[in-house]
């Protein structure tokens, strides 16, 4: 973690940090790991409304900063904005990743603004970052490909964001868990399932297995060979984004997408997460 963070110049022991914590493995460690080494770390849990699963992944993040003195921010999607991921599936018709990447990104930044953090980190590991660039590598997504770095600098109205276990396997992150006695939720998203993401993973998972390190040369080569040629590329970096006129947030339109989302997913019928589950195993 240390040489992801000193290679990429993500953040400083005088910075101010603001962990999204999901519960799981990945997260948890993460913000042990930084409160161990010093930094100044709070957490930042989002309630997403996808039934048990977020009720245990709450009770495993609550319990983790309890057990260890640490300071939790949180935020819930039905209490605060109107509507959960299962509802706001059904009411923009797209799968639910979509709409809780996107309710995750901007609670993510908000918190991070409001409560005057320098950077937000999160918890993605090598697998994480490797399966996605496979992904967008394969749709040629010049967009996102620019955008795949271990550090976002803070610009146009968003915060400072960082990765500091993108050179750790996801069994390494879960083996610190093992030794420093963290306990997480194992299980993943319900709603996830079929998701290309999580195929992406099982692709270089059998790639790495007959040539080792596969994995991390992908990845860190394409941050060091190619990721600087994509500099510039965003519609972020070029500055052509305007302010929100409901949150204030950045964005390209008049209104952002956040904003978009909760008004149609807030004027729906709440939907329970069974009918979403019943839905995608028909697919």
């Amino acid at each position: 973690m240390e040489k992801a963070i000193d290679d990429y110049d993500m953040f400083s022991p005088d910075d101010r940090l603001l962990v999204a914590v999901s519960g799981g493995k990945d997260s948890l460690a993460l913000w042990d790991m930084l409160a161990e080494a010093g930094y100044q770390v709070d957490g930042f849990y989002v309630g997403l409304g996808i039934g048990d699963y977020s009720d245990e992944s709450g009770e495993y993040v609550r319990a983790f900063a309890a057990e260890r003195d640490l300071h939790l921010v949180t935020v819930d999607l039905r209490e605060e904005y109107g509507y959960d991921v299962p509802t706001a599936a059904r009411a923009t018709k797209r799968v639910p990743c979509s709409a809780c990447g996107m309710s995750k990104r901007h609670l993510f930044d908000k918190a991070a603004l409001d409560g005057g953090y320098d950077v937000v980190v999160t918890g993605h590991n090598l697998d994480d970052e490797a399966a996605v660039l496979l992904g967008n590598v394969l749709h040629w997504d010049i967009e996102y490909l620019a955008r795949q770095l271990p550090v976002l600098e803070a610009r146009n109205g968003f915060p400072k964001k960082a990765k500091p276990l993108v050179r750790l396997t996801e069994r390494e992150t879960a083996a610190w868990c093992v030794i420093r006695g963290i306990d997480y939720l194992v299980e993943e998203c319900p709603i996830a399932a079929g998701n290309r993401h999580l195929h992406h993973k099982d692709v270089l998972n059998s790639i790495e297995k007959e040539s080792p390190s596969t994995k991390s040369a992908f990845y860190l080569n394409f941050i060091d060979n190619m990721a600087p040629l994509l500099s510039g590329q965003t519609a972020g970096a070029t500055g052509a984004l305007n302010d929100c006129v409901r949150c204030g947030a950045p964005t390209t339109n008049e209104v952002c997408a956040f904003c978009r989302l909760v008004d149609k997913a807030s004027a729906h019928e709440p939907v329970p997460v069974e009918l979403v589950l019943g839905k995608r195993g028909r697919r």
